[in-house]
């Protein structure tokens, strides 16, 4: 309508009236342009908070999941040691206690589910520039790219000396030990002292001979020390992965894990 009554007026050479006009179009214009990248700019903050809030309570449930599976496997660590020293003489323990160490010695976690369905949203969609927090954005791409939990967790399932100490003891003991003595239920982002999810006191409740009978099982067995020795070092290979060469994760997690998933 205004681009009609423009053109008339050049017909008619009404000048003053042809300036104002095309002003007032050339203002339209521009402001329609302003008024656009507005609202782009508003829609890309709005976006900016979202992703950022998201990808930040994904990652402080990470966090959590990163630091239990860290003391859990810790105390995997140490009762191994703590069997493997019982076998070699270095320390004396009853039959009963060496036997419950080399039964949590045998043990593994699940990852369990990562959480990281916003970072993954944000690479499938080429929105990953919207989080602005470099720190945020940098934590994310080292963890999520971060095999040391999954290949602990693989290499608890598939571990020589589980294998063995399954073999070497009944069904029977190994579910009153897992009964007695296996690992505690710990809810998913519960923040209490989870460095004792499977390090605690406990008793088998078997009987004295039944755990005579299987200690010397696997005391008389030259294959439960070497397997123990092996476990040991595996897990110390992991272990220092988690908190020495991947320090900026490690800290990072510490950092988020102060909050609650």
């Amino acid at each position: 309508m205004l681009l009609h009554r423009v053109m008339a007026r050049l017909r008619r050479q009404e000048w003053t009236a042809i300036i104002i006009e095309f002003v007032l179009l050339v203002c339209g214009v521009f402001l329609g342009i302003q008024a656009s990248n507005w609202n782009g700019a508003r829609e890309a903050k709005e976006k900016t908070a979202i992703f950022t809030a998201r990808l930040a309570e994904d990652l402080r449930a990470e966090a959590w999941r990163y630091q239990f599976l860290l003391a859990y496997y810790q105390d995997v660590r140490d009762a191994a040691e703590a069997a493997a020293d019982s076998l070699s003489g270095k320390q004396a323990l009853s039959n009963e206690a060496f036997l419950i160490n080399a039964y949590r010695a045998s043990q593994y976690k699940q990852q369990g589910e990562v959480r990281r369905a916003t970072y993954e949203e944000l690479i499938s969609t080429g929105n990953i520039g919207l989080i602005e927090d470099r720190e945020l954005l940098e934590l994310a791409v080292r963890a999520y790219s971060l095999p040391t939990i999954e290949y602990m967790a693989r290499e608890g399932l598939e571990s020589r000396y589980r294998e063995l100490f399954r073999m070497s003891i009944s069904n029977d003991m190994q579910r009153a030990l897992a009964r007695q003595c296996g690992d505690r239920y710990i809810r998913f982002g519960d923040y209490h002292d989870y460095d004792h999810v499977i390090d605690y006191a406990c008793t088998t409740g078997l009987s004295e001979g039944d755990v005579d009978a299987a200690a010397e099982a696997l005391r008389a067995d030259p294959q439960t020390l070497r397997f123990l020795r092996l476990r040991i070092a595996d897990l110390e290979t992991r272990l220092v992965d988690l908190t020495s060469n991947n320090r900026d994760v490690f800290e990072g997690f510490v950092q988020f894990g102060s909050g609650k998933p």
